[in-house]
């Protein structure tokens, strides 16, 4: 009798135990509240890092210090530009892309006064721009190099994407650098100035996923779990858009309509699109940035750009 009884109370605590050694993959990630990283915090709240096996932590980090979390070991993988990832490497912070979020269609901008023409007018003008170091701050060095300019050439008023936005439509400084949502608030004050020039006119910016490479060896399936998370948000928008622009929306303090609006000038990548964009673009525009990050003294020497990318996880 006494056999009969154990048996099941064995069976029961091994149950018990397996459960308990089933947990979810921990990881803390790294973003700010640029609309293209929108589908990340999707795939939480709508449930889907946790189907997958996640126990998922975001963490909103400002671009200009999130490679300090990194570094610390307080996020193991974070969403940021193509070329911030030459800087991170290049600066003895070593993280690995694995998947490509989004390209921006108007989502970046550069607003201007209605006295300045062109671009070559900038010189010796004051613009509202985020730190060295940051997707804003490449993206001024960039359109100006292609007029002809550089940031020697203009006057630096150093603020966050969203305080260069507002600055400029409460009427301070000749310009500003900035990006959606913030973006939109120019674009809705029309009196205040007008967008110069997107990322329309100059596609230099491009947001991937990544992780530190000891997360990725020790986490292999988990990292893959994340890649497919990512994927399934981004079908989970085209499924059920009005849902998923609220919850997105709501992130960034926007309703469904204002992040729909805000979301229109960026395109979110897919699987097929990942393929194709680490199959020659990547490197491409990786090594073109590498040099003007040197040319801007954000970093000393280029990284090998083979060894930024894992792509094992999008195919």
């Amino acid at each position: 009798m006494r056999a009969t009884i154990a048996l099941p109370l064995c069976a029961a605590a091994l149950a018990f135990a397996a459960s308990a050694g089933a947990q979810d993959t921990k990881v803390n990630i790294g973003i700010s509240g640029w609309t293209g990283f929108a589908p990340l915090t999707l795939a939480k709240e709508a449930g889907i890092y946790k189907k997958n096996g996640l126990d998922v932590t975001i963490k909103k980090i400002p671009q200009k210090d999130r490679h300090l979390a990194i570094a610390s070991g307080d996020v193991q993988c974070a969403a940021t530009t193509v070329e911030t990832y030459v800087v991170w490497n290049a600066n003895g912070v070593p993280i690995t892309q694995v998947v490509q979020l989004d390209k921006s269609y108007g989502a970046d901008g550069l607003a201007v006064r209605g006295n300045i023409a062109k671009i070559a007018d900038l010189k010796g003008k004051t613009v509202g721009v985020d730190a060295p170091g940051t997707s804003p701050y490449f993206g001024l060095a960039w359109i100006l190099k292609k007029n002809g300019l550089s940031m020697k050439d203009i006057i630096v008023a150093t603020m966050s994407p969203q305080a260069a936005a507002t600055a400029f439509v409460a009427g301070q400084n000749d310009a500003a650098m900035t990006y959606e949502p913030y973006l939109s608030s120019v674009r809705d004050t029309p009196s205040a100035g007008k967008i110069i020039a997107t990322t329309l006119d100059y596609p230099m910016v491009m947001d991937t996923f990544g992780c530190t490479p000891a997360f990725i060896k020790a986490n292999p399936k988990a990292v893959k779990a994340l890649v497919d998370s990512y994927f399934e948000a981004v079908d989970m928008i085209k499924k059920e858009p009005a849902k998923s622009n609220e919850i997105m929306g709501a992130d960034v303090k926007q309703t469904g309509e204002q992040f729909a609006k805000s979301a229109a000038y960026l395109r979110w990548q897919d699987k097929a699109a990942n393929q194709q964009f680490f199959a020659g673009e990547f490197q491409k525009f990786s090594a073109e940035s590498a040099d003007l990050l040197l040319e801007l003294g954000i970093i000393k020497s280029k990284p090998d750009t083979a060894t930024l990318v894992d792509t094992q996880f999008i195919k």
